[in-house]
């Protein structure tokens, strides 16, 4: 026995079948056309018929399945059909309600007409092409039109027996798009100024339709809207006429339908982006969707039949899924995994709350890759090249596996240019391109034999350095640098002073009088992932700093000349400070410094009293935390024929601190 009648194909009627056939009310539901009946999901309470019905055909189904009460959903605009299932209820006995879908507010270059008919008029009186989104029914009035099949641009459903219709009308190619809407504003706006649009003629489909975007995409690009004017009716809101149906039926559904079914949102990641590298999980949630978002290369791969918004970005992706209570089952599709270097991070994290999110896992492309290759992938080096300025040479230099997501071709040129600059030109590259497209490559080689090649933009690489430098960064032998004549933190200061740093490996940190650069070297093997910035005013300094940069592979270091503080002026805040060397202005710059992080972590190093009692003087009269102070004294020990004896060197005092208080 069924409970309630539903007409409609309309969004409003799909939602309000699955809201009654979830509460467990045996609903049937007519949609008028199949491929409204292959948008509803399968429900075990609902009886589905696209089998298009006149009054006759209406009344026989009210009394054959005995129904008392049925709901009128259609589209605002089909006044024939409404009156028909009117007609059908009285002469069956059955209760009528109409639910009306609110109409949308208007603005801008409109023109508003009372049916497609004078639309046609109007449009007789101009020039300029046309977008006829009115659909295929009375798209034959257009015809009156003179040139109609060059200026009119018609958007229809894609199915068989439309295109067939309007293709006997004269609309063909170009001037003929079969696709199924709702579409966003860009879509629309893409598709107005492709075809150079003047002219929409249109109907307040309302929000779930997608007036709203076909009306901002309009503004946009600057065309004139011809709207069809609703025909006036009577009836009641979607959440009325769900509060009504409780009622009668003694259901508990809360007087928003729409926020008492959750949307459930499945998070995909679709492997390499060809439907034969996706999980059956993600084929399944992809096959069950309302819509699929994403990339257009993904959703070319999951999205045939399916209404797509090709859309990458959390800021624009969870405003569409808010926009359109119609679709109760998306899907958001990702390459690779979604735990993977992946934009579903953003999204989930940009989820509303009553959202059920649905992770689903996808094969990331190092996996794909190392496969490829039957190279074990447990212990390789991840790194992502989107991230800012990546360390990419410093991961190489000290791990023997490091796999990159590459953002252009051209990034393989540049990284390849990059290893042989710093020493590393022996290493193997895999470089992985289109990975699981029927255009897939992959090739090997060093970076003197990479350099020569092109590649694309959707390019990995796997690299291996069989001397990789796993040992301890800091501690370097005072005599492995290049020196000159610029004094020169020693060994043992320098490991005691990058440890009481307590550096993170992604720290922003200031060499504050760099000299030779060798406390910016030991910094930037500890921070490989941060950015180490050596400040120094001296000409001949400044040329060591570069040489042995490159010579310890710190690619991570940027050499600054000028003087601080007003070298620091534009540099980001740092998290770490290290002061070996003022020239007298020790108070400005830990003043600066700390305007830029009122939390930085800084040490400063003198090597006399008079330097260290101002260093105090300052952190006083600036409000800063004292976290230590300590005086350093080092003695090593040098053989002669008999003994050892043992050379002390200068002490330095060491004063950490912290933020202001």
């Amino acid at each position: 026995m069924t409970d309630i009648l539903i007409f409609g194909g309309t969004t409003e009627g799909r939602l309000l079948s699955e809201t009654l056939a979830d509460h467990g009310l045996k609903v049937y539901l007519c949609v008028a056309t199949e491929y409204g009946e292959r948008l509803m999901r399968k429900h075990k309470n609902i009886t589905i018929s696209g089998e298009r019905l006149d009054e006759g055909g209406m009344t026989d189904l009210i009394r054959k399945e005995g129904i008392r009460t049925a709901v009128d959903a259609t589209h605002p605009y089909a006044v024939a059909v409404s009156g028909n299932i009117k007609r059908a209820c009285a002469a069956s006995g059955a209760e009528y309600i109409r639910l009306l879908r609110p109409p949308s507010r208007t603005g801008g270059d409109v023109t508003i007409v009372n049916n497609v008919a004078e639309a046609v008029e109007y449009l007789k009186g101009t020039s300029g092409n046309v977008l006829a989104a009115t659909g295929s029914k009375e798209l034959d009035k257009f015809t009156s039109i003179d040139g109609y099949a060059d200026r009119i641009f018609a958007r229809v459903l894609p199915l068989p027996d439309v295109m067939e219709h309007c293709a006997g009308l004269g609309f063909r190619g170009r001037n003929l798009i079969c696709m199924q809407g709702p579409f966003n504003e860009d879509i629309n706006y893409g598709m107005m100024k492709q075809f150079r649009i003047k002219y929409m003629v249109t109907k307040d489909s309302g929000d779930p339709g997608g007036f709203g975007d076909k009306m901002r995409a309009a503004s946009r690009a600057g065309v004139h809207t011809i709207l069809v004017g609703r025909p006036p009716e009577t009836g009641s809101s979607y959440d009325s006429v769900v509060e009504d149906i409780s009622k009668r039926f003694g259901l508990k559904i809360k007087k928003s339908a729409k926020k008492d079914v959750k949307k459930k949102v499945w998070v995909i990641g679709m492997g390499m982006g060809g439907p034969e590298g996706m999980t059956m999980e993600a084929v399944e949630a992809c096959r069950n969707a309302d819509v699929i978002i994403g990339p257009k290369r993904m959703t070319e791969a999951a999205g045939a039949g399916k209404n797509v918004l090709n859309e990458y970005k959390p800021e624009k992706i969870v405003p569409y899924i808010r926009g359109h209570p119609e679709f109760r089952n998306i899907a958001i599709v990702f390459s690779g995994d979604i735990g993977f270097y992946s934009g579903a991070k953003n999204i989930i994290e940009s989820a509303d709350p009553d959202w059920n999110i649905v992770p689903v896992c996808g094969i990331p492309s190092v996996v794909y890759l190392c496969s490829k290759l039957m190279v074990p992938w447990q212990d390789v080096r991840l790194v992502n090249a989107h991230a800012a300025e990546p360390n990419t040479v410093g991961e190489i230099r000290r791990h023997r596996k490091v796999f990159s997501i590459l953002t252009r071709g051209t990034d393989i040129n540049a990284l390849c240019k990059k290893l042989m600059m710093y020493g590393l030109s022996d290493i193997e590259i895999t470089v992985g391109e289109n990975l699981g497209y029927p255009d897939e490559r992959i090739t090997q080689g060093c970076p003197r034999d990479l350099l020569k090649k092109e590649f694309g933009d959707l390019s990995v690489i796997l690299a291996v350095n069989g001397n990789a430098d796993a040992g301890c960064p800091i501690s370097i032998p005072d005599t492995e640098f290049i020196r000159g004549d610029v004094p020169m933190t020693k060994s043992e200061i320098r490991t005691l002073t990058v440890g009481k740093l307590k550096l993170r490996d992604d720290s922003v940190v200031y060499d504050v009088g760099a000299g030779t650069g060798s406390v910016s070297v030991e910094i930037a093997r500890v921070a490989v992932n941060g950015k180490v910035y050596a400040i120094e005013a001296e000409k001949d300094a400044l040329g060591l700093i570069q040489k042995n940069k490159v010579r310890f592979g710190t690619d991570n270091i940027e050499v600054i000349e000028g003087r601080a503080p007003d070298a620091l002026a534009d540099l980001p805040a740092p998290t770490h400070v290290f002061i070996g060397g003022s020239g007298g202005s020790l108070k400005e710059i830990m003043s600066a410094v700390t305007e830029k992080n009122p939390n930085v972590t800084m040490i400063v190093n003198s090597v006399t009293i008079e330097t260290a009692c101002d260093v105090l003087r300052c952190i006083r009269e600036l409000g800063l935390e004292e976290t230590e102070t300590l005086c350093i004294s080092v003695s090593k020990a040098r053989a002669t024929e008999s003994a050892h004896l043992m050379i002390a060197q200068n002490p330095i005092y060491m004063t950490v601190c912290g933020g202001r208080k």
